[in-house]
């Protein structure tokens, strides 16, 4: 019998890989400075990473179901391993659609598989604490900016950007190959020791269904957990891929200062991961989304103002905090919300929230700055953003209400 906690270890190590994507910043103004592309251009590659991560999770959930985590961490290690050593020939090529195709679509689809992968698993490992079980995994994800980021930014000035991209993708493939060799689901019927299922099947905790994928897709809370996600991330990712620059203009850090900041945020986005996702098993999960977004609509505000780089640093760390929980609270809520028969193709339709979010935020903060000259400007249209996600969170808990009086009185 595999252990649960070494699965957790496993399902880690592919989204500590993965999650570097979160650090793409550092190669914005080196990429900038070498081509002369603008803002856009580059931000554009980011883009596509994450907006090819969710068309992947969303078309290929039914592979993970139907291969298992073993082959889908295989899979997924090729693909993002291929796609961030093949950036290092784009850039030695000087060409930009090259690293569109490489780490934008190859690596956006070693993103999508690696990171549904060993969610959908744990939570079946796990089902005594979804929330720290998928707060375990992503907060990986979250973490992997924390790691990579000073890695990337020392790589890129001893060996120049191709080498890096070199380096980085032979290093993630290795790791993902070996964390995927021990991954696979438990035993049909298994249950972690000294759980009773019908003791924890309570009313509060109770599944309010168990639905196959194509089935969730015809009910509303579908679409509200879609809508929340997707501004949850669109105003998180705008500022996560544009965190060097923002820190560099906004409050004078150096290029190496900011480097480190965006590690430290990536501290941030893991510790929410886990914090958040581990909080919802005891406060619930739509309690937490509208925690989320009562705190962000406020800092989003404040953030637009500010000069001081302490205070600067405690909103960042804090909207990282909230960005990363909504990862890893998400596919516990589709859990409670579903049912884990078709887990991780119900998370990979949601997640397409996260390939439209991709694209859409990192690109309008990408034309504010190059139309206006500063980040700044779309902080405020964000805050704004957050009201619409704060009625999403509301009219999920009046669904969840409806819904389990129904099951009652049945």
């Amino acid at each position: 019998m595999k252990n649960r906690w070494l699965i957790a270890l496993c399902a880690v190590g592919i989204h500590i890989s993965i999650g570097s994507v979160y650090a793409w910043s550092n190669f914005t103004s080196p990429l900038r400075s070498e081509f002369g592309w603008n803002s856009q251009q580059v931000q554009l590659t980011f883009s596509l990473a994450i907006l090819f991560l969710g068309l992947s999770a969303a078309f290929l959930g039914w592979f993970v179901e139907k291969y298992g985590p073993r082959v889908a961490g295989i899979t997924a290690a090729v693909f993002f391993g291929v796609g961030v050593f093949g950036s290092g020939l784009a850039v030695n090529l000087g060409s930009l659609w090259a690293l569109y195709f490489f780490y934008g679509v190859l690596g956006g689809i070693g993103l999508g598989v690696g990171y549904i992968a060993p969610v959908s698993t744990l939570v079946k490992w796990f089902p005594d604490r979804r929330g720290l079980a998928t707060g375990m995994a992503i907060m990986g994800f979250g973490f992997a900016a924390a790691i990579s980021s000073p890695i990337m930014d020392w790589l890129i000035g001893s060996v120049g950007i191709a080498a890096t991209f070199y380096i980085l993708g032979a290093s993630y493939f290795v790791v993902m190959i070996l964390s995927s060799l021990y991954l696979s689901k438990p035993p049909k019927g298994w249950k972690p020791k000294g759980y009773d299922e019908a003791e924890e099947n309570t009313e509060r905790h109770k599944d309010l269904a168990n639905l196959r994928a194509k089935e969730s897709l015809k009910t509303k809370r579908f679409y509200y957990l879609w809508i929340m996600l997707f501004i949850n991330v669109t105003c998180g990712i705008a500022v996560i891929s544009a965190a060097k620059p923002l820190a560099e203009n906004s409050v004078g850090l150096s290029t190496s200062a900011a480097a480190t900041l965006v590690g430290v945020m990536g501290l941030f986005n893991g510790l929410g991961r886990i914090g958040w996702a581990s909080a919802s098993d005891y406060i619930g999960r739509s309690n937490t989304y509208v925690a989320f977004f009562i705190i962000q609509i406020v800092l989003f505000v404040v953030l637009s103002y500010t000069s001081s780089v302490a205070l600067f640093v405690i909103l960042i760390g804090i909207i990282y905090t909230c960005y990363g929980g909504g990862f890893s609270t998400i596919p516990a809520f589709i859990g409670d919300l579903f049912g884990t028969k078709e887990l991780g193709a119900i998370h990979g339709y949601i997640l397409t929230a996260w390939a439209a979010a991709g694209l859409a935020g990192p690109q309008f903060a990408a034309y504010m700055n190059d139309t206006t000259g500063s980040y700044e400007s779309s902080l405020i249209f964000f805050a704004g953003l957050f009201i619409v996600a704060l009625i999403m969170s509301i009219l999920t808990k009046g669904d969840i209400r409806k819904k389990r009086k129904s099951l009652k009185a049945a």
